[in-house]
């Protein structure tokens, strides 16, 4: 490996895990993603039925367009193609709640990357703040989309361990097992253009927007 790749590499790595942590405030622990009413109705119950629907959200879901999303606004080169992604990327919400959940992590997101990096991606949903600041941070695409994908599968987790319940050996469990599925749809999703987004997990899209009408949460989505 060349000095230059083995930094851009390191930058990569290090800048993920600032931006991906959970210290990172953008307040995600705060939502759930329709899980909660999963969990409630018991759909989502154990280990294995929480493996099962993070799964689905990465090979077929909202994980997977959001990845989608961020890979096309690292690929943009105008502000202009910004805000297109981002309208789209609202459109794209399936419920009032998600629209919130994405907006409100993007903005979050933004003011602190302007506020600490000088950069401009504010108003911006979240994968698409996320790509527009990781292209201009010159870091590695399909890496970044692979740190999104597991801190986006970890924070599902940690809200499971709270309201399952589940141990965090068992949350530990999960997230290993899905190693491989982050991995592909963050290859899938470098790669993919605007013909390529959809979602088919349509359980998840309802249980967002049950979700709204929930007579006791935790919480906000």
């Amino acid at each position: 490996m060349s000095m230059s790749m083995s930094m851009s590499t390191n930058k990569t790595f290090l800048t993920a895990l600032q931006w991906l942590s959970p210290a990172f405030p953008i307040g995600g622990f705060a939502y759930s993603h329709g899980l909660e009413w999963a969990i409630e109705k018991r759909h989502v119950t154990d280990q294995i039925s929480l493996q099962n629907w993070l799964q689905d959200l990465l090979e077929l879901g909202s994980a997977r367009s959001d990845a989608i999303l961020l890979a096309l606004a690292f690929k943009s080169e105008s502000k202009e193609e910004l805000i297109y992604l981002n309208q789209l990327a609202l459109a794209l919400s399936a419920s009032a709640e998600r629209r919130s959940e994405t907006l409100l992590q993007g903005q979050a997101f933004g003011k602190t990357i302007r506020d600490v990096w000088g950069q401009d991606c504010t108003d911006l949903c979240y994968p698409v703040a996320l790509g527009a600041a990781a292209r201009r941070e010159n870091l590695i695409k399909e890496d970044i989309i692979a740190a999104y994908l597991h801190a986006f599968s970890a924070n599902l987790i940690s809200a499971a361990i709270r309201i399952v319940p589940l141990g965090q050996t068992q949350g530990q469990h999960i997230l290993l097992a899905l190693t491989s599925e982050i991995n592909a749809c963050a290859a899938e999703a470098s790669d993919a253009d605007e013909d390529d987004l959809s979602s088919t997990t349509f359980l998840s899209d309802v249980a967002s927007m049950r979700h709204e009408t929930l007579h006791t949460r935790i919480f906000k989505t």
